[in-house]
């Protein structure tokens, strides 16, 4: 039996059951002083930006850039077919993985080779393979921006190298990595140390060294990127998960990055907490219409969770579920939802979900007349 079955007739008299978790809030404390000219610190499951300085300015974000570069490489497809890299593509200024005119590759090798060594002739060679032309990968690039809601970012260049018109915020480059560290490719790229890859004419077994110190210095890191040109500066874009929370942290233009990214990680993860929920179905049956049990048990399909201000977690548990259900209904059949809410009025704002299954089986009742068993059939196929 499904949810969409069911629940559309009663949606609107759903049966509603409130809890509310009421913790009292914490003293949130001041962000360490930074030596970065803009910076952003954000909850990565939520996108909560937890602080910035300067966090809107347009500014040059130098390899950084690669970040949307090998998002958009990881998406194309066709991942480990290989092929030639162009040979103008890889004629390219800065940090090189390596590629020589007719080496063979795979697009997953160039994105390691963009995560990693910081290539930008992995860069390049992508961009001509995916779209034909730098030019045209750019127009991906900016498109795929858009989509990210990074209002305050313009795309030129798929290594990061500065040009006219490429600028990003470092708010924009956290809702760029947070939503990177959602396809699993990158993510187990960008958290590795050292990789080997294959590439070269013919292909040989390579070693790839991550150019992000804080991999091996920080607890919890999981990414993501380096940058440094001589106008934008160093840049950095980091990311790290403890007990379920991951913090995204974000510096442009910073002489002192490294220990400036611990200091924000560090006091992001005092700012947020995870917070487990599980619904409140003590007293809960629903009524099964025709059934050898008149009622069903309901259970909480998964796991849900939320991340909140510390200490400051209050939601509001609502039920969603029929008036009743026709026999049969199965243990296992998903018959509605619980859903956890904060804040009231024009403020309520849905915090996470999970379906409610039957615990039990109802058969139909052998017992029902059969007259009245078939007028009760044909009423559900027509009704």
């Amino acid at each position: 039996m499904r949810w969409d079955r069911i629940g559309k007739r009663c949606v609107s008299a759903a049966c509603c059951f409130l809890l509310a978790i009421g913790l009292c809030p914490a003293k949130a404390s001041a962000a360490p002083e930074v030596s970065a000219s803009a910076a952003a610190v954000v909850e990565v499951s939520t996108g909560r930006v937890l602080w910035s300085k300067n966090g809107g300015a347009a500014m040059t974000m130098a390899s950084t850039t690669k970040i949307l570069t090998a998002l958009l490489t990881l998406e194309a497809g066709n991942l480990d077919e290989p092929f030639i890299v162009d040979s103008n593509a890889i004629m390219v200024e800065g940090s090189s993985m390596g590629l020589q005119k007719g080496d063979q590759v795979t697009l997953r090798t160039l994105a390691c080779g963009m995560l990693l060594s910081s290539g930008n002739d992995a860069a390049n060679a992508a961009a001509v393979r995916i779209a034909g032309s730098i030019p045209e990968f750019a127009v991906l690039m900016n498109e795929r921006a858009a989509q990210l809601g990074m209002e305050n970012s313009s795309f030129v260049t798929p290594s990061g190298l500065d040009a006219e018109g490429h600028y990003s915020t470092a708010l924009d480059m956290a809702k760029l990595a947070a939503a990177a560290l959602q396809n699993e490719d990158f993510r187990e790229i960008c958290s590795q140390t050292s990789m080997k890859v294959q590439f070269g004419s013919p292909p040989a077994d390579r070693w790839l060294k991550n150019h992000n110190k804080l991999l091996e210095s920080f607890d919890g890191c999981i990414g993501v990127k380096t940058g440094f040109t001589k106008l934008s500066g160093r840049c950095l874009v980091s990311a790290a998960e403890r007990d379920g929370v991951a913090i995204c942290c974000v510096t442009l233009k910073d002489p002192d990055d490294w220990l400036d990214h611990q200091k924000l990680l560090e006091w992001g993860f005092g700012q947020v907490e995870k917070v487990d929920l599980q619904a409140d179905l003590s007293a809960v049956k629903v009524p099964v219409t025709g059934g050898v049990l008149k009622g069903v048990s309901v259970r909480q399909a998964e796991a849900a969770s939320v991340v909140v201000p510390a200490g400051s977690g209050q939601f509001t548990q609502t039920l969603y579920l029929p008036q009743f259900a026709y026999a049969p209904v199965r243990a296992g059949d998903t018959l509605g939802e619980v859903r956890w809410y904060t804040g009231e009025g024009a403020e309520r704002r849905l915090a996470a979900s999970a379906p409610l299954i039957a615990e039990e089986t109802s058969e139909i009742d052998p017992t029902l007349e059969t007259p009245w068993r078939k007028r009760f059939f044909l009423w559900k196929l027509f009704s």
